[in-house]
């Protein structure tokens, strides 16, 4: 189910909240549920406990994180031909690799276990020596112990039946919406709600309980950036510069070309991504470093505190954590099978990645794998500190250095999106991997139960995500065309930063290059201002990441996320301890009924069933010429 949700959130705008609440309560209800009934037939002789909890939890995730880090709606399906030709440069044969399900199942089984293997040594050094904090770990273990006890159990209840009552309605939506889709621009995800001419210029709320339960969940801040990134975008500078037509850029370009306005929406978005991107990345390196230089002064084994800054040695620790301790260096992770793991996975990838991407030659997987322990050490450090992944900057990083290595007459593109996917994974592997190693140890789960657990649930997500998507790919045939209602936007976006290691900037349209270096300085005085300001300030200052996503997909889902950032802001202001506790449940159910009706609605594609009704919204003078011209 929540690879379902996951790939069609990855398909339409790339934002992807998280969903370890909705799959901790789901989970804990499913399987209390199956206790119950086995318990009534007398053959539980055991209750179900945190720690089985955790791991099962833990299975679940590393499942559906595979749609995510998989690339289906990055860098994997960057590769196909729908998306090389929009990209327009760099589309020949060997630059170009269409999906087949076979090819992805085999790619992320030999991409996907490496980063398993590349941090389990150490484990004790990150968790209980350093005592990173690993915000989303720690939450999720608070989530299950609390769970576990009677209060939580009878709050998890209601939860889940609020979390059911808005599945429902949502499932029931989006069955209705489907009657009034019967032709291209029908039904409510096309309804001109703030005007006929701001719907041109992609301003509308489309009535997507999706998008409404991902602003749920999205701190306001998000929100309102994406807000105002579409504000900036689509109510500003697209009209301007599409006024500039035929002096700018040709008047004989489609708007969809990116010698065109598109190069423009594709190009300044990925400026202002890797502003971002670069910033964090110093950020986070900076913390890391200083976190080390700290622990060496003071030779102390713990250097952190919970705000990630150092901390005074001496404290004794607590009954609890020398208890944690205890059970988490008992259940031993042998270090020959990480170091022997890492070898064997590596070998057999080095080997067999060539016979998928031949372009991929071994020696650049091979430097690969040689840097990605450190860079994966780096990042999970750093999301210790933060909560910050940033394994897609990572990911950004290799299509620039391997694609650039290649060359454009040796298929630098594939090679760089290829790349991308190896690092990209290993990277955000086991920094997952840490997250649940926190979550565990808090909740007192065998270590080497929950490296098995993430074993299975990645091999699970390694066939499971592929056929989603592949499942998407055959009932959608406009999958991935911009303006579509699955436009995977992130996947020309990592086309072009592929085209641009390659190419260089040739390709874009004239000021292009202009306005991408000011909004790469943009992005990164926005961050720089948003650290150096006080916390009341700070809070307010948008954040580039998020303002940079409408830039090319428009603002219809940012009205959507408003709306629900709203939502929990009035909910909160009339009942904050009902909102806490609920929030999270309403929009869980609002993005998992939207998401499941995806199945039925791709089975229905799939049979060629077409909805019998097409709700399309015409002007007045263009209702008069159709009626002229139907005689009526």
């Amino acid at each position: 189910m929540f690879s379902i949700i996951v790939m069609k959130l990855n398909l339409t705008t790339g934002i992807i909240p998280s969903l370890n609440v909705s799959a901790g309560l789901l989970g804990f209800f499913f399987v209390r549920l199956w206790t119950a009934a086995i318990e009534r037939l007398g053959l539980l002789r055991q209750p179900f406990t945190r720690q089985e909890n955790t791991v099962i939890q833990t299975c679940v995730v590393a499942a559906y994180d595979i749609a995510f880090s998989g690339g289906f709606g990055t860098y994997l399906f960057g590769m196909s031909e729908t998306i090389a030709k929009q990209a327009t440069e760099a589309n020949d044969a060997q630059n170009v690799k269409n999906p087949h399900i076979g090819w992805m199942i085999g790619f992320l089984f030999l991409v996907s276990f490496i980063g398993l293997f590349a941090l389990v040594p150490l484990r004790k050094i990150m968790i209980v020596d350093y005592k990173l904090t690993y915000p989303s770990g720690t939450a999720t273990a608070y989530l299950i112990n609390g769970f576990h006890t009677p209060e939580g159990a009878k709050l998890a209840k209601k939860q889940v039946k609020t979390l059911g009552k808005f599945f429902l309605f949502s499932f029931v939506w989006g069955f209705f919406q489907w009657f009034y889709t019967g032709g291209d621009g029908c039904g409510f995800q096309n309804f001109p709600s703030l005007g006929l001419q701001a719907y041109k210029n992609r301003f509308y709320f489309d009535f997507s309980p999706t998008y409404v339960g991902v602003g749920m969940i999205c701190p306001h801040i998000v929100n309102a950036s994406v807000l105002l990134g579409g504000i900036l975008s689509w109510g500003v500078m697209w009209p301007l510069i599409r006024n500039k037509k035929g002096s700018w850029y040709s008047a004989s370009l489609k708007e969809t070309s990116l010698h065109g306005l598109q190069g423009y929406r594709v190009f300044i978005s990925i400026a202002l991504i890797l502003g971002d991107g670069l910033y964090n990345f110093v950020k986070v390196l900076i913390r890391t470093t200083t976190g080390f230089v700290a622990m060496m002064k003071k030779n102390s084994t713990l250097p952190v505190s919970n705000d990630g800054s150092p901390m005074v040695t001496g404290e004794a620790a607590s009954f609890d954590d020398e208890r944690r301790t205890e059970l988490f260096l008992k259940d031993q992770i042998p270090k020959t099978v990480a170091y022997g793991g890492y070898v064997a996975v590596a070998a057999v990838s080095i080997g067999a990645l060539p016979q998928i991407f031949p372009q991929l030659k071994w020696y650049y997987i091979l430097v690969a794998y040689v840097f990605a322990p450190v860079l994966a050490f780096c990042n999970a450090y750093g999301a210790g500190l933060t909560d910050w992944s940033l394994a897609s900057t990572y990911g950004k990083l290799a299509i620039f250095i391997f694609g650039a290595w290649a060359g454009a007459s040796q298929g630098g593109v594939l090679v760089g999106l290829a790349a991308c996917g190896v690092m990209m994974s290993i990277v955000s592997t086991a920094s997952d991997l840490m997250q649940d190693f926190k979550t565990g140890y808090l909740t007192l789960a065998s270590p080497r139960s929950m490296f098995i657990s993430q074993v299975i649930g990645t091999s699970m997500g390694c066939v499971i995500a592929p056929c989603v998507f592949w499942l998407f790919y055959k009932a959608f045939t406009d999958i991935g065309v911009s303006g579509t209602e699955y436009p995977a936007p992130y996947a020309i976006v990592y086309r072009n930063m592929a085209i641009l290691g390659v190419d260089g900037f040739s390709s874009l349209p004239k000021h292009c290059l202009t306005l991408c270096y000011i909004f790469f300085a943009a992005a990164i005085a926005i961050n720089l201002a948003r650290d150096l300001a006080p916390p009341k300030v700070a809070r307010f200052i948008p954040l580039p990441m998020a303002m940079a996503i409408p830039f090319y997909i428009g603002s219809y889902f940012a009205i959507d996320m408003f709306i629900g950032t709203v939502i929990v802001f009035v909910w909160g202001m009339v009942n904050r301890a009902k909102a806490d506790a609920f929030a999270p449940a309403v929009a869980s159910g609002l993005i998992c009924g939207d998401g499941i009706w995806t199945l039925p609605q791709s089975i229905l594609a799939l049979a060629k069933v077409k909805p019998p009704i097409c709700m399309k919204f015409l002007s007045r003078s263009v209702n008069a010429k159709v009626n002229d011209f139907l005689g009526n």
